[in-house]
């Protein structure tokens, strides 16, 4: 059984850190972390955010356990419309802002047709107007669905994209 401290010990470890180093970034004793691993107690519901953030994934899938939506390729016949479907865009700057946009994909699509290379959403960030969003875009036609690009900077900033 997958339990919050198992997750948390192997998203540990992936990153390289000691029970130390999470402890020390988290303003916790060790004891503490080897509690949480060991599922002797949680951490506090205060520490989530900052606890995800610091093992690289979100507060839902540590919790859950569920991991990122993963890029699946849909047979003709479970393919929906794009115009049904819902493009997410996912920013988290490694000064902690957080942006979260659900964009219809038919509304993506109009503004291509109006000639907008990027989608207008008030996000400023050099990252997403790296992105190709035509290609996006045309693998969503193709019956692309799932987490489509994923991309971290060197300063820790974070752009995710999934459609569905």
């Amino acid at each position: 059984m997958d339990t919050l401290g198992k997750r948390i010990s192997a998203l540990r470890r992936e990153r390289g850190l000691k029970q130390e180093d999470l402890a020390e970034r988290l303003g916790v004793s060790p004891q503490a972390v080897s509690k949480w691993e060991n599922d002797q107690t949680c951490p506090d519901i205060t520490l989530l955010p900052e606890l995800a953030k610091l093992l690289g994934v979100t507060v839902d899938r540590l919790l859950s356990g569920e991991s990122e939506p993963e890029v699946r390729l849909l047979p003709q016949e479970q393919r929906k419309d794009v115009s049904d479907m819902t493009l997410h865009v996912i920013c988290n700057s490694s000064d902690g802002d957080k942006i979260r946009v659900n964009l219809p994909m038919g509304l993506v699509e109009l503004g291509f047709q109006m000639g907008m290379a990027t989608p207008e959403i008030g996000i400023d960030s050099e990252m997403l107007r790296n992105i190709d969003f035509a290609k996006i875009l045309e693998a969503a036609h193709n019956g692309a669905v799932g987490n489509l690009v994923d991309v971290e900077s060197a300063d820790g900033d974070v752009v995710r994209l999934y459609v569905d």
